[in-house]
């Protein structure tokens, strides 16, 4: 971002930026955050010029894009399923594949009936508020240990108008004991804690107790397999998110607890996404 004129018009603003990033999308968002305008006023405006405050701003997070920061922190907010999230690095960035929990989840909830959710590790808040925005008749509660996180998820909940989700503070199902369920989701940890890939790209950023979780990425998830029966309702579901890898494991797990109708979904890619089960207490 160097050897600019002083006042360069849009185009070439972007140009430039997009050059250093290697990514045209990073830097229109990252000019658009800086303006606070929609995307459609680039086409509009491609010759306009900015003001020496505008590029400084625009230049220094551009900076810290390429030492690494990942646009979502930048700019505060990520796009999930129909919503526009905030998000801060005390949550993880919502990400396209977990688009595939949302919609198994709304699968197995009535239209327009009353049903209960519970979202472990809700984060951002990204899975419980999407399923409350589809299904305004379910009670949903959202659990995370992080109390800043918390703050993050009730601040999108009050923003986009959703007061049917409930907010708790405890570790996986702890908050919830004494509560039933018709359905359980979670987007758990599921990185081994050795993996290179926890030193690379947007991760680095990310917290690390959103992402790794024992020496297989299965600790969490093995918890939240035994430890969901306690909460759930005779035919209620648990659906979790896990690796590409982790399908086959995923449903031993399920199997060994007892549940039933053991399934893994695959996302956009073909690769193994989301696996669940339906508890049938006898």
């Amino acid at each position: 971002m160097t050897g600019l004129p002083s006042t360069p018009d849009v185009r070439s603003l972007l140009a430039s930026a997009a050059q250093a990033l290697g990514e045209r999308i990073d830097a229109e968002l990252l000019l658009l955050h800086v303006l606070g305008k929609p995307r459609s006023w680039l086409f509009a405006h491609a010759d306009e010029r900015l003001d020496a405050a505008a590029i400084d701003a625009y230049a220094a997070l551009v900076q810290r894009r390429l030492a690494g920061e990942p646009v979502a922190y930048l700019t505060g907010y990520r796009g999930f399923w129909t919503l526009e999230l905030e998000v801060s690095p005390a949550t993880l960035i919502p990400r396209p594949e977990t688009e595939r929990l949302v919609e198994l989840a709304l699968e197995r909830l009535p239209l327009d009936a009353a049903a209960s959710v519970a979202d472990l590790g809700t984060g951002s808040g990204a899975i419980a508020l999407a399923i409350a925005c589809e299904r305004p008749q379910a009670h949903v509660v959202a659990c995370d240990a992080s109390a800043p996180a918390l703050a993050v998820a009730q601040r999108n909940a009050q923003r986009l108008q959703l007061p049917q989700v409930r907010f708790v503070q405890g570790d996986w199902l702890a908050p919830l004991r004494g509560e039933r369920f018709d359905l359980v989701v979670s987007n758990p940890p599921y990185i081994e804690a050795d993996d290179p890939h926890l030193a690379q790209g947007d991760l680095r950023f990310e917290p690390r107790s959103a992402l790794a979780s024992g020496t297989d990425g299965l600790d969490d998830i093995r918890r939240i397999v035994h430890d969901t029966l306690d909460v759930l309702k005779p035919g209620g579901w648990l659906l979790f998110e896990h690796g590409w890898n982790q399908g086959e494991l995923a449903r031993a797990l399920l199997r060994q607890a007892g549940y039933a109708s053991v399934f893994t979904a695959q996302d956009l890619e073909g690769r193994d996404r989301v696996s669940g089960g339906c508890w049938s207490a006898a």
